[in-house]
């Protein structure tokens, strides 16, 4: 669902059609570039990512951005195009002066140029659009590329509902199987940060920034005891088979320490609609109800499967929820 008027932090997932295997690493590489390049464009913070190779996860904070300068709407133009063709310089220089004439055809430059910006949709929208060409391009492939409208979640932009998503989306690696540790995996923000990414860093002290973590460093070991949990010195969990996991939480309806359920897929994360507390969630059911068309309020639903803390979704998921 879309905020406005505030800030708001969305985690987004789309995967390609029929589910194939495309991405190698150069694909992965250039995805994670155009990621960056779009989030710029639109005025959106990436927090954290990870790229596989049939689907993506990006966590962004969609800026409320009331003004924007006419010199940062072109700055922001040319990033979107680091190696402008002659029609794109010629068209960056017309928009120029435009803007600089402040005439009538400056108010639709500025139009069209901000309708773009501060939208989740949008961003979404651009990335796969932008990579569908590139990708068909080099591999000498035509049609469609994604599977689908990509998926959302509105995410609690601060505390536990953030960090959680943020360290569920670093483990993606290590659910396929890939890797025991996401800082192995170099297409998430995390190991891009321990790394020491820049952007990835930023990204992280923002996730972090409410427990004191100002230092990258401090930033760097709370993201890990959330992902290891108690175990986060020895660099790894105790084994637990996926099937005894799943056992635990759908035949026993029992109780995994959030550690080694962030190792299950968990349906919350990609289905719940709405994540974060119960007062969170609660405030945004209504324009939620308002905009599926529903006819009776959500409800607010409590995560289950381990002990979240403050953790809460409006969808309940009667399906399978752990996979």
């Amino acid at each position: 669902m879309k905020v406005c008027g505030c800030e708001a932090v969305y985690h987004c997932m789309t995967r390609t059609v029929n589910g194939e295997f495309l991405f190698e690493d150069r694909e992965k590489e250039v995805l994670r570039q155009m990621i960056r390049q779009v989030a710029d464009f639109c005025g959106v913070d990436v927090l954290t990512y990870c790229i596989m190779s049939n689907h993506f996860h990006v966590l962004v904070r969609v800026r409320d951005e009331p003004v924007v300068s006419d010199r940062e709407l072109m700055r922001r133009y040319r990033v979107l195009y680091p190696k402008p063709t002659k029609y794109q310089t010629a068209s960056t220089h017309v928009m120029e002066s435009h803007l600089k004439a402040g005439d009538v055809d400056a108010v639709e430059v500025r139009r069209k140029l901000l309708v773009r910006m501060g939208d989740i949709s949008e961003f979404m929208k651009a990335v796969k659009q932008r990579f569908s060409v590139w990708f068909n391009h080099s591999h000498r492939r035509y049609g469609t590329l994604w599977a689908e409208r990509f998926k959302s979640v509105l995410v609690e932009g601060q505390g536990n509902p953030l960090q959680t998503m943020a360290a569920y989306i670093d483990l993606n690696a290590v659910r396929a199987g890939m890797v025991n540790d996401p800082k192995d995996y170099r297409f998430c923000g995390y190991a891009e940060a321990v790394a020491g990414g820049r952007e990835a860093q930023d990204g992280l002290l923002r996730i972090w920034t409410d427990r004191g973590a100002k230092q990258m460093d401090a930033a760097l070991r709370a993201h890990r005891l959330l992902i290891f949990g108690k175990h986060a010195s020895e660099g790894g969990l105790p084994e637990i088979s996926r099937q005894r996991a799943l056992k635990v939480l759908e035949f026993e309806d029992g109780r995994l320490a959030k550690a080694a359920i962030l190792r299950c897929r968990v349906r919350y994360f990609t289905d719940g609609v709405i994540l974060g507390s119960a007062e969170f969630v609660r405030s945004f059911a209504c324009a939620w109800q308002v905009e599926r068309g529903r006819k009776y309020p959500a409800k607010v639903n409590a995560l289950r499967g381990s002990d979240w803390g403050d953790l809460a979704v409006i969808q309940g998921l009667r399906r399978k929820v752990f996979g």
